[in-house]
């Protein structure tokens, strides 16, 4: 679980960003990819503290391998 507000924001650009590219086409060996060059940023920019990327990755790995997250949840039009 994260704690650090500065860890929930990365996680939560890193989410959202995931989601976009999903939606536009790529798959989840190109969402990968991208995970491992964003953890890879962080780590090289001293941005967080080690042990916060390691809690960031545990998250957003378990977030990428939940299918649910990627499921296509279009709002259904309201005919009324």
């Amino acid at each position: 679980m994260l704690q650090d507000t500065q860890t929930i924001r990365y996680y939560q650009r890193l989410s959202d960003g995931l989601v976009e590219l999903w939606n536009r086409g790529y798959r989840f060996d190109d969402l990968r990819l991208f995970l491992d060059g964003y953890l890879s940023a962080l780590r090289h920019s001293n941005a967080l503290e080690p042990i916060q990327i390691n809690r960031l990755e545990e998250e957003i790995t378990r977030f990428i391998y939940d299918r649910s997250n990627f499921d296509n949840t279009q709002t259904q039009a309201d005919y009324r």
